[in-house]
């Protein structure tokens, strides 16, 4: 019989899982010497860094509510469930991109895994700190093509991916928090909404009276809970990627669940874009000029790196209930495989805009903000950075269907940073 839940803290974790063997076997069995410190500084969970005289590992653990409010707001101890469940998942469709698990306790809500030592950093700290990482935009669009393409009908059997949607369709309250605070409170003054005031007061009214920007950012709502399209990590930011100069890992999927391509690599771009606005902001340790230039090219090239990958697994791993090869390939018509490929990566394309706007929008408007503006100590300056960014994620809300390409966004965000558009 399991026990009743308890929250971990840095004076119980050894006596209570001193007898774990999947973490003594890794750091070692004298648990009264384990050092023990707690690191977690997001917005739902408890994260603990164990040191024994073999080794260390992380030791993650769900609260019943949402820790960035507080007890009012609970929130069930299963998201640690669909999170252990993403991880298994995404180990084996992009191996090496996940920290390995070691261990999983659904009752406690407990997940042991590995620990990425320094010099792994939180990829948005190094983007604050100016830092140019040279493995990151192949890293990362590796890792949504192949688990956006290999979690989704175009690769995997039927049954097995019916049997998958239906897990994960349970990840309900997560999902509702992104319905509500990504899609919807952001436009209108909801209760935990919050921004730079009083300098950003006329321009987010403007947008809270956007007719377009609101009936579009509905219709991306539409799709975010109807298109059951692949399994998404769903949380896919530069707060849930850690790095070095060569490695790139991914972390904290636990608002994975069933939905559109789009969404995973619009939230991502998101924050490249986010961090590109925010420079000016940090330019007390010198020109961010190179910065900005860097992460454009992060961008162009994290989504050319997204289509190859994609379209090489759409030659090689359809083998899904989707575009079958038998209707094209079989039949001598590549040109036909071509052409499904384009319309699909054309719907990706167009959603991804919208869904990096509303991303752009929630979090500078909404209850979870960035510390890439964030940390701007000057708050006549952070607005100035926030409120081009806030036009920018407008602009590509709106007009997605007439960008065309990676190079005309990024265009029009260094026209906007530069303050050459109002």
């Amino acid at each position: 019989m399991s026990e009743p839940f308890e929250a971990l803290s840095v004076e119980t974790l050894a006596a209570r899982l001193g007898a774990t063997k999947a973490l003594t076997s890794r750091i070692g069995e004298n648990a009264s010497g384990w050092k023990v410190r707690e690191v977690g500084d997001g917005n739902l969970n408890l994260v603990f860094i164990v040191e024994g005289d073999k080794g260390a590992a992380v030791v993650k653990q769900a609260l019943p509510y949402v820790r960035l409010v507080g007890e009012s707001w609970p929130l069930p101890l299963k998201r640690s469930f669909f999170e252990y469940h993403a991880l298994t998942r995404q180990q084996a469709r992009a191996p090496g991109s996940v920290p390995e698990i070691y261990h999983f306790d659904e009752s406690q809500a407990l997940i042991i895994m590995e620990y990425l030592s320094p010099p792994h950093v939180i990829l948005r700290k190094a983007l604050i700190e100016g830092r140019q990482l040279p493995n990151i935009a192949t890293d990362i669009g590796l890792f949504m093509a192949r688990t956006l393409f290999r979690g989704s009908d175009l690769s995997m059997p039927t049954r097995e991916r019916k049997a998958d949607l239906a897990l994960f369709a349970d990840n309900v309250e997560l999902c509702d928090i992104t319905e509500n605070l990504v899609f919807s409170d952001p436009y209108f003054d909801a209760k935990m909404n919050r921004h730079t005031s009083p300098q950003l007061d006329a321009l987010v009214a403007e947008l809270r009276a956007d007719r377009d920007l609101k009936v579009e950012a509905q219709r991306l709502k539409h799709l975010f809970t109807a298109n059951a399209e692949t399994l998404l990590h769903g949380d896919l930011h530069s707060g849930s990627i850690m790095v070095t100069e060569a490695e790139t890992r991914m972390i904290d999927p636990e608002f994975a669940f069933y939905g559109p391509m789009a969404f995973d690599v619009g939230m991502l771009l998101a924050n490249f874009w986010m961090a590109f606005f925010s420079q000016r902001g940090h330019e007390h340790d010198g020109d961010r000029a190179t910065t900005r230039v860097y992460l454009i090219d992060v961008i162009v090239e994290t989504w050319a790196v997204f289509r190859r990958e994609f379209s090489h697994l759409w030659g090689t791993e359809r083998t899904g209930i989707l575009y079958q090869k038998s209707l094209f390939e079989d039949q001598g018509d590549t040109l036909g495989a071509e052409q499904a490929l384009d319309q699909m990566l054309y719907s990706i394309w167009t959603d991804m805009l919208g869904f990096a706007g509303i991303e752009i929008h929630r979090r500078i408007l909404g209850l979870a903000h960035n510390a890439d503006f964030e940390t701007i100590a000057d708050q006549d300056l952070r607005a100035t950075c926030e409120a081009k960014a806030l036009k920018f994620g407008r602009q590509i809300v709106v007009n997605r269907r007439r960008i065309h390409s990676i190079e005309e966004v990024n265009a029009l965000a260094v026209l906007i940073e530069k303050g050459a558009a109002s």
